[in-house]
């Protein structure tokens, strides 16, 4: 093992301790909000609180990450979303009810966007600290980390919120946030600077980040494929919740959340032990096939086993797809550039997150709950199908979602630019 590759553990440790701890409150706070509000759209409307400030900033933050250093960037980063938190706390503790859900929005919103700072530099700094051939397992472990806020956070969430409250589980937040600092300060301290130019402007290094995806066009579909991706993955996040409170309540929505991410512990583990280094469309191709069909399975009925084992497996399809497509990024985009590149990587594809936190609840609530409970014949022949129930409306979505989800893992073939770029790595290692 190499010694960048211990740093990068050491790092990946720290995020993995944070992301947990965001996770229990995250868990903690839509069902909250849901149960406060009793409607899907206010629960994607925290989500989306929580996740468009730091998507509207990152472009921003990798254009930093390009100039300054990474490492002090991502504890400035997780420092600073602290306040966040702390204006949550404040709010649930002082403010009346007809402004508590802004409170907690706003708080959410500020944490949002100052984590903005440590994504597109622990992403570069994979990249500083790794050789090539290590790149893929890198990318396996990485998933983890955005597991980890679905893996044991809705469990112990729950289990804190039966016990002692919701502060208690902000307080734990705050907590892990403060164990990570130091993990990161130490590595920043055995990391030698790299010396970046500045000369150009903020606008000019956008400008110039944007050409880097945009110019090579596997590249820019790639990106493109991303927002249809992250459209399908935001409407489960929207409704997993209401869907698993209408027929299982608060403890098993945790239990089965968890469950499911278990999927992508798994296959970040496996990924962890392998390198892959070649027919890595058809990795993609067959994991987003795999994540469409195993999202309408998990949706298609209330029955709890079912939900647990096709959960599982739609998580277990993901870090194949994401890996897939963080590899031929990092092997096309220079080292120095990166950065800017995963900062407007990030802004351009998760706009899908954005429309799915914005749209789905809205749908549900205002166009197939309506639709569903006039039960014409389309409604009961749907309802025969995927049967009835409080949460079946927002069932339906995340069927269609993963039906969608198929159709573009069927077309990805007809690509060929995405193909190239594998097909270009492969020549220039050769």
């Amino acid at each position: 093992m190499s010694n960048g590759y211990k740093k990068f553990l050491l790092l990946w440790g720290a995020s993995l301790i944070s992301a947990s701890g965001s996770g229990m409150s995250s868990f903690a706070l839509g069902i909250f909000i849901y149960q406060k509000t009793g409607m899907s759209s206010m629960t994607g409307l925290m989500i989306l609180a929580g996740f468009l400030p730091g998507l509207l900033f990152s472009p921003f933050a990798g254009v930093l990450a390009d100039r300054h250093d990474r490492r002090l960037l991502m504890l400035m980063g997780d420092g600073l979303s602290i306040t966040g938190l702390l204006c949550i706390l404040f709010s649930l503790q002082f403010l009346h009810e007809t402004f508590l859900i802004g409170g907690i929005l706003l708080g959410a919103a500020i944490s949002s966007g100052f984590s903005s700072l440590v994504e597109p530099s622990f992403r570069s700094t994979i990249s500083d600290l790794l050789e090539k051939e290590e790149y893929t397992k890198a990318s396996g472990m990485v998933q983890l980390i955005p597991a980890s806020r679905y893996l044991l956070s809705p469990v112990l969430s729950g289990l804190v919120l039966s016990i002692a409250g919701i502060r208690s589980i902000l307080f734990l937040d705050i907590l892990t946030i403060l164990i990570t600092l130091p993990v990161t300060y130490a590595v920043r301290k055995e990391m030698k600077g790299v010396c970046r130019p500045v000369e150009a402007k903020l606008g000019e290094d956008l400008k110039f980040g944007f050409h880097i995806i945009y110019d090579k066009k596997g590249l820019w579909v790639l990106v493109m494929l991303g927002i249809l991706v992250s459209f399908c993955l935001g409407t489960v996040q929207t409704l997993m919740i209401p869907m698993l409170l209408s027929f299982g309540g608060e403890s098993f929505a945790g239990f089965a959340t968890t469950i499911s991410a278990f999927g992508m512990l798994a296959g970040g583990l496996i990924l962890g032990r392998v390198s892959i280094k070649k027919d890595l469309t058809y990795i993609l191709q067959f994991a987003l096939f795999g994540m469409g069909f195993f999202m309408a399975a998990f949706a298609w009925r209330e029955n709890k086993i079912m939900v647990c084992l096709f959960g599982f497996c739609l998580f277990l399809s993901l870090p194949f797809a994401n890996t897939a497509m963080d590899y031929l990024v990092r092997v096309t985009v220079p080292s120095v550039h990166q950065g800017k590149a995963w900062g407007l990587i990030g802004l351009i594809s998760q706009v899908g997150y954005v429309a799915a936190y914005a749209l789905t609840g809205v749908l549900v609530d205002f166009i197939i709950n309506p639709f569903i409970q006039k039960e014409g014949g389309i409604a009961r022949a749907v309802l025969a199908l995927i049967g009835r129930g409080e949460g079946r409306s927002a069932a339906l979505m995340i069927i269609l979602a993963g039906a969608f989800l198929m159709i573009i893992a069927l077309t990805l073939p007809c690509r060929n630019e995405i193909r190239k770029l594998e097909e270009e790595h492969v020549l220039d290692a050769a």
